[in-house]
């Protein structure tokens, strides 16, 4: 290969596909690890059954997550989990059943993905990984189940946005607002097929945890994938939780950018994403008065233990406001067990948050926290089209887990800095 400066997205796909690939070509490229999860995986597993291969390329390398509908809510999606739960079984694939949490927490945290990988998952927020250097994305379930046959899939290099966030965080202000300023900057198309490339002192600051609420929201204004680079808080929290050897990628000096965009963060508010567009976003001194009738911290967007510890911290001693609700969904089993361990379950329950199962929760709209006709919500998910969470006469408004603590409490969409 050739030794033309590269992004990190050129160079993931370059040494995966053994060409000198650059934006826009096509290359055939190896997986690393590759997702599936009950929403698309029955498809994937009937179009796997057509391409007359009778075993996957490497069981050790795929996995299933039952969490868009975990527990079965009806007749019909039980009849999806018993598919998967037989496919995985002949073909002797991990599967992780309902209550194990989110596919998109579990792959990092299971130690599936470490930096330099590539991977796919038939969920478009599969960018998530992104957070630790890999190059993390979203596809069909036909191409997955290639995948699975293969262990390869073709990929059209992507250009590169690269991103860089400067300045310190204001108290109140976390990595959801980051993200929602971004998408309300560039809108919900503005960086198409490309793979944004983030960083930055701002986000270098972050915790991995937060990292991974900017990576998941990539594909909220288009991107094939959020790349961020591998510092020591990653490569630190990648030893913890897997034992894979990482090798990290960076781009290199010279590396040709079809965009670039740098955000100060000093002066920035809590964001709030309006209905019914997550491009509709405005700082929350203009978002006026509007009552919340239901809140949800949770998904694969803010699920972790530092998003309940936030949203905590706000809410002890305090209770949710009578005619108001709040669901929390923690992202996985283990990040559950750790809510735990430290109190903050406790604290959230004590203030009358409702938990429901380790996974999507109610994001999804198919089975939990369904909202009523003409009801607001304010979300830590990671999409407010309309329909989202299982009735399109209802309205979502996204925020930071932060943002929906302190509304829970008003009963309507308040400023977190303004709690102690």
């Amino acid at each position: 290969m050739s030794s033309s400066p590269k992004t990190i997205a050129e160079k993931i796909l370059s040494l995966h596909s053994g060409k000198d690939a650059k934006a826009g070509d096509i290359v055939i490229a190896d997986l690393d690890f590759l997702i599936g999860q009950d929403g698309t995986s029955g498809v994937a597993i009937d179009s796997f059954n057509k391409l007359g291969v009778n075993k996957v390329f490497d069981p050790h390398k795929i996995a299933i997550t039952i969490d868009h509908s975990s527990p079965s809510p009806n007749l019909g999606v039980s009849a999806i989990h018993q598919k998967i739960r037989d496919f995985a079984a002949a073909q002797g694939i991990k599967l992780y059943d309902i209550g194990c949490g989110v596919c998109h927490q579990i792959t990092p945290e299971q130690g599936h993905a470490v930096p330099g990988d590539l991977i796919i998952g038939a969920d478009s927020h599969t960018c998530t990984c992104g957070a630790i250097n890999v190059f993390s994305t979203g596809i069909g379930s036909t191409d997955l189940a290639a995948g699975w046959a293969s262990g390869k899939l073709w990929f059209k290099v992507p250009e590169t946005f690269k991103v860089t966030y400067k300045g310190k965080l204001p108290k109140g202000v976390f990595s959801k607002d980051l993200i929602l300023r971004l998408i309300g900057d560039i809108t919900a198309d503005g960086a198409t097929y490309m793979a944004l490339e983030i960083g930055g002192q701002a986000i270098l600051d972050l915790s991995v945890d937060a990292r991974f609420t900017i990576a998941n929201m990539a594909i909220e204004c288009g991107a094939k994938v959020g790349i961020m680079p591998a510092d020591k808080k990653v490569m630190d929290w990648v030893e913890k939780h897997s034992k894979r050897s990482p090798k990290p990628v960076e781009a290199d000096p010279g590396a040709i950018y079809a965009k670039t965009l740098e955000i100060d963060v000093a002066k920035l508010e809590p964001q709030i994403a309006k209905p019914h567009q997550v491009d509709n976003v405005c700082p929350i001194s203009q978002i006026g008065d509007v009552a919340i009738q239901q809140g949800f911290i949770g998904t694969c967007t803010n699920g972790r233990l530092e998003d309940f510890q936030i949203a905590a911290k706000i809410l002890k001693g305090k209770k949710v406001k009578d005619g108001c609700r709040l669901i929390i969904a923690p992202a996985s089993k283990e990040i559950m067990l750790d809510m735990i361990k430290d109190g903050t379950f406790q604290t959230l329950v004590d203030a009358g948050a409702v938990p429901v199962t380790p996974g999507c929760g109610p994001c999804v709209g198919t089975h939990n926290g369904v909202p009523s006709d003409g009801e607001n919500v304010i979300s830590t998910a990671n999409r407010n089209f309309k329909g989202r969470m299982g009735n399109p006469n209802a309205f979502i408004y996204l925020a930071s887990p932060a943002t929906v603590a302190a509304s829970v409490i008003e009963g309507k969409i308040a400023d977190p800095r303004d709690s102690r």
